[in-house]
């Protein structure tokens, strides 16, 4: 990850960030066609090249959500996020709405900490 990118990522969702895998190329991740990303437990799986998705600091900021937030804490897991997919379809689901809000409340300040060089 850029070092740019990682400061500003830890300035917003703390020190956890560091422990958060990013797998390129992941066959898991092409079995979710059209997603761009997908994620775990301090997981997050990729069709693709990490550079293209570093290159969307919405897309990291929106997928380290998941992970930080929802994943590492207990509150998602497979069944819940099944579930609620199920009930509300993927735009509506409470996992999406809330990393969609999270990323709109919060981009500005990744961005402004990114440009920045993340310095404090």
């Amino acid at each position: 990850m850029p070092a740019p990118m990682l400061r500003a990522l830890r300035a917003l969702l703390g020190d956890g960030v560091d422990d958060v895998e990013v797998v390129e190329n992941s066959w898991y991740a092409r079995l979710h066609f059209g997603a761009r990303a997908t994620t775990r437990r301090n997981r997050i799986l990729l069709p693709g090249r990490a550079s293209e998705f570093y290159a969307d600091p919405a897309l990291v900021l929106h997928e380290y959500f998941h992970v930080l937030r929802q994943w590492n804490p207990g509150r998602l897991s497979v069944g819940a996020y099944l579930r609620e997919s199920l009930r509300r379809g993927y735009w509506e689901n409470r996992y999406e709405r809330q990393a969609r809000r999270y990323v709109r409340l919060r981009l500005a300040a990744l961005l402004d900490e990114h440009g920045r060089g993340g310095s404090a």
